[in-house]
């Protein structure tokens, strides 16, 4: 089960990574064209695409490694029993929102399962299926800081 987590972990930042240089490079692209008269009107739509992958993948990648922002302003006065506490219940907080998360967005990817991009024979409901796949993604992150946060209590 491990090694399957991990390489869902290193198939998640190689897609994240290969999608921003391929953002990055779109819009590098489009600037230059633009600058030679040249329109790509497919440009605009496939970057937003990209940004939403790996926006919402990146943001995984930082739960995964404990990047995001925190304040710790209050618990860290705390003693550290209540820190455990107050730390599972925000996980289990942020668990509940995921799992709405994915089955509201489940919901409305199947939706908007019809509408495509203006310019790109793509479904919008793949920028939606980003979200979900990602918030899946938190899930089992914070599932398993939960499982450490439970183990941690016994120390």
């Amino acid at each position: 089960m491990k090694k399957l987590y991990h390489a869902l972990c290193k198939a998640e930042a190689a897609l994240c990574g290969a999608g921003f240089v391929l953002l990055v490079a779109l819009i590098f692209l489009s600037a230059i064209l633009r600058f030679f008269k040249v329109s790509m009107s497919w440009n605009t739509d496939l970057a937003l695409f990209l940004l939403a992958w790996t926006a919402f993948l990146g943001a995984d990648i930082a739960w995964r490694s404990g990047q995001l922002v925190g304040v710790d302003l209050i618990t860290r006065k705390l003693p550290k029993m209540a820190q455990k506490i107050v730390t599972l219940a925000v996980y289990l907080i942020v668990l509940a929102a995921l799992v709405v998360i994915v089955i509201f967005g489940l919901k409305l990817a199947w939706m908007e399962r019809l509408r495509t991009y203006q310019s790109i024979p793509v479904p919008f409901s793949l920028v939606i299926i980003s979200l979900v796949c990602a918030a899946f993604s938190m899930c089992l992150s914070t599932a398993l800081k939960i499982r450490r946060v439970i183990l941690d209590f016994n120390t």
